[in-house]
């Protein structure tokens, strides 16, 4: 199955657009009725994040054992990533995705009944989180192979920023209801409600036509390997940049861990200082995908991959001189929307420029870079700022991260004039 032939746009052709472009929910069902079961299944895990983290609390208080929580996510999402996307690689990726959100599903509905049944062990929350990393693991890279599929590849800006207000949205939204949900009916009904959500994502795979990989069957299962996919990453420089220059971002200017130091040291704030700065990206996040409609006019996503990087690391520079905390979450916003738009091209380019044989297995390394680079970002913040001073950490790892990242620019030129209508790996 290639990718659909282009289709003309149903706007008028000089119409400029501001506003997220809708193309791809108009002229693909399929892409409808995925995006909206992600869309929907994505506010559910939220949800079911925070009941978990809230429910190991009331049963540890120990901030300790829910920290673990997002260990015993991580691990087994950084491991199944990669093998995720082997997976993808291998077989019909359309029953990956059925397979794996119907795991998903069965782990909620086993919260939900662990709770009605008054079964509260941390044991239990602990094993179903980690199983829910690898469905989730499994689940990701086998979705997002698909989307090239369903689209013509001049859409696939708009869609993939479509993706980012989903992502970004539900991490807003999700948390929020989960809260009132725990709070007026007990964790029980989050689960279900997560459970229920689900049905949306199972219901739009469910509809999808199979989704083989290209090529012959046996030549599949060949080149079906983890380290053929790295392989194939590492002679392709195009690509490789696009993992590197995000790594610059998430590694050397990814503030996060310092937010409470921060809104107590500079602003003389508390948790609700605290929870300002780490909305504030996810804001400007969601306002890029808002305003995303001039994304898809834009052929040079090397460039624009590295003016974006550049702004983030250069908007987290400027965070670290404030000390008004309306114009640091104004420069924390317009970071997270830099963020956006970089997100988009990088997601464009593994899709366009890589062969369909081998989505999977980048979209697994996506995974891979995407989960662990934050958190070694906490670590790189935390050590600098209890050496030196938060200051230095934030305006020095934004100075460092638009250096390396026009070091690599100027080491591998060609990816600036990488040209979206005519795609190199």
């Amino acid at each position: 199955m290639s990718a659909p032939a282009p289709v003309k746009d149903p706007a008028p052709g000089g119409r400029r657009r501001i506003l997220a472009d809708l193309t791809p929910l108009r002229i693909s069902v399929d892409y409808r009725r995925l995006w909206v079961g992600n869309t929907v299944s994505w506010t559910g895990q939220a949800m079911t994040a925070l009941a978990v983290s809230l429910q190991v609390y009331d049963i540890t208080r120990s901030s300790f054992s829910v920290g673990l929580v997002g260990l015993f996510s991580l691990v087994p999402l950084v491991v199944f990533g990669l093998y995720g996307g082997a997976i993808a690689d291998t077989m019909d990726r359309r029953k990956l995705g059925l397979y794996s959100a119907s795991g998903s599903c069965a782990l909620s509905v086993a919260l939900a009944v662990a709770a009605l049944a008054g079964y509260h062990r941390v044991w239990l929350l602990y094993a179903v989180v980690s199983l829910q990393a690898v469905c989730g693991a499994l689940n990701s890279p086998a979705r997002t192979s698909m989307i090239p599929r369903l689209l013509p590849p001049e859409h696939l800006p708009a869609a993939n920023a479509l993706g980012s207000m989903t992502t970004t949205a539900g991490t807003l939204i999700g948390p929020m209801l989960g809260g009132v949900v725990v709070g007026l009916w007990g964790y029980q009904t989050a689960y279900l409600i997560d459970a229920v959500a689900f049905s949306a994502a199972l219901y739009a795979m469910w509809q999808l036509p199979a989704m083989l990989p290209d090529g012959p069957e046996g030549e599949r299962r060949k080149r079906a390997s983890v380290v053929d996919g790295l392989r194939f990453l590492a002679g392709r420089p195009n690509l490789r940049m696009t993992f590197f220059t995000d790594m610059c971002a998430m590694v050397l200017a990814y503030p996060r861990a310092l937010y409470p130091a921060v809104a107590l040291l500079w602003y003389g704030g508390d948790a609700r200082t605290t929870g300002l700065l780490v909305a504030a990206p996810a804001v400007g996040a969601l306002l890029g995908g808002v305003f995303s409609g001039w994304l898809g006019r834009v052929h040079r996503h090397g460039l624009a991959i590295v003016i974006a990087v550049c702004g983030w690391g250069l908007a987290i520079a400027v965070f670290g001189l404030t000390r008004n905390l309306w114009l640091g979450l104004f420069f924390l916003a317009l970071a997270g929307c830099a963020d956006t738009v970089s997100m988009v091209f990088r997601g464009t380019m593994l899709q366009v420029a890589a062969p369909d044989e081998m989505r999977g297995r980048l979209q697994g390394v996506f995974i891979v870079v995407v989960a662990g680079g934050p958190r070694l970002g906490d670590f790189v913040a935390g050590s600098t700022a209890d050496l030196a001073s938060p200051t230095v950490a934030v305006t020095g790892g934004g100075t460092a991260c638009v250096v390396a990242v026009l070091l690599l620019a100027l080491k591998w030129r060609k990816f600036l004039s990488y040209d979206a209508r005519k795609p190199t790996a």
